[in-house]
């Protein structure tokens, strides 16, 4: 791995490219998203469909795969993977990719790592047919407690935080909550602040790594309330498209616009803001085609156009020059890229059949 840079660049990882028994149940046996990616075309002129990988498909939970994947990483200045991690209350879904794939490859067990708590299932419906149901089924939100929220944490201590290779910031084990905002909303700022302050006093009273908090997408209500609730920073995931804007979105203008929001993210959590890049945004593979009538929301709206690896370079510069200037110890400079791997949404830093290795070499260049 490259250490002379300060500015560590991690890479979120989509765990979801093998087959699991919820989803062999709602699909058919052997279902995964790479059925989505093969099988989409283009839906209008111009459209780049399908966006396939170099490499072909495989398996995450194949530590060879997993392995030539790390080597990617660090020949190429991404310092470390953040993990979605799926969790209701104490039920867990496509754990093998990180727990048999990566920590099942030799790199893996020394290759930096986190996790993020992706408190949400994954859909029973794919690729979405029906455009009168929420984007967002209440049944995928994942409820949670004090109770649930420390054992929670208290699984991924004994289990992650411990290990050499575990993400810290500022000597404490990075998590982040992937939907902050309805963990907020359905907690309370009250409740929120006694869930984090006992999962905290629980690690500390089983001398275990303490906890670095951050919240990924806080919406407009509950970003200025993200400090008071205990956590630590404010970050995104995917940050480049504008749900309400139209459908055809540009890369170079909706990244640059991104960027000047930043500041003012940190501004209004009183928080450290990390930032976060993506090379690209097409969730269309997860939607079935509706032609003309397509529906003006996720998966089928927006899409990003004209993204180009050169242009990917120029955002990571951007984030990491924000990064470099925000004044926080060397340790904690963070620069966050969506994804590694989430083929099926358009945003990947694998090998594709367009560019080869230029979106994952764009992260080197652009490190300077």
């Amino acid at each position: 791995m490259l250490t002379s840079w300060l500015v560590r660049v991690l890479a979120y990882v989509f765990p979801g490219w093998h087959p699991i028994p919820e989803r062999d149940e709602s699909y058919y046996p052997g279902f995964t998203e790479w059925d989505l990616v093969y099988g989409s075309a283009p839906r209008f002129p111009g459209h780049v469909q399908p966006r396939l990988p170099l490499w072909g498909r495989y398996d995450d939970r194949d530590p060879a795969a997993v392995e030539r994947r790390i080597a990617l990483c660090r020949d190429h200045g991404v310092d470390g993977l953040v993990f979605g991690f799926f969790w209701c209350r104490g039920k867990r879904v496509f754990q093998d990719a990180l727990d048999a794939g990566f920590l099942g490859s030799p790199s893996g067990r020394s290759f930096p790592f986190a996790v993020m708590w992706a408190n949400r299932m994954p859909r029973r419906v794919l690729p979405v047919r029906r455009a009168d149901v929420p984007v967002i089924d209440p049944d995928r939100l994942v409820p949670t407690d004090v109770d649930d929220f420390v054992a929670l944490v208290r699984y991924l201590a004994v289990r992650y935080f411990v290990r050499h290779g575990y993400i810290r910031v500022g000597g404490r084990a990075y998590l982040s909550i992937f939907d902050s905002t309805f963990f907020i909303r359905e907690l309370g700022v009250d409740g929120a602040r006694a869930a984090i302050a006992a999962a905290r006093a629980m690690l500390a009273s089983a001398g275990l790594p303490p906890l670095h908090l951050a919240a990924i997408d806080p919406s407009d209500d509950v970003v200025g309330q993200l400090a008071g609730a205990g956590f630590d920073s404010v970050t995104h995931y995917v940050h480049l498209p504008e749900w309400k804007a139209p459908f055809l979105q540009d890369y170079e203008e909706r990244a640059a616009r991104r960027a000047q929001e930043w500041p003012l993210v940190a501004a209004r959590a009183q928080l450290p803001y990390h930032p976060s890049v993506a090379p690209g945004w097409d969730a269309s593979p997860r939607g079935a085609d509706f032609g003309d009538a397509r529906p003006d929301r996720y998966p089928w709206s927006p899409v990003i156009t004209g993204e180009h690896p050169d242009r990917f370079r120029v955002a990571v510069a951007r984030a990491v020059a924000h990064a470099r200037a925000s004044g926080l110890p060397d340790d904690q400079q963070l620069v966050f890229v969506a994804s590694l791997n989430e083929w099926s949404e358009g945003h990947y830093l694998e090998p594709d059949t367009r560019f080869g290795l230029a979106w994952i070499e764009a992260v080197r260049a652009g490190r300077g």
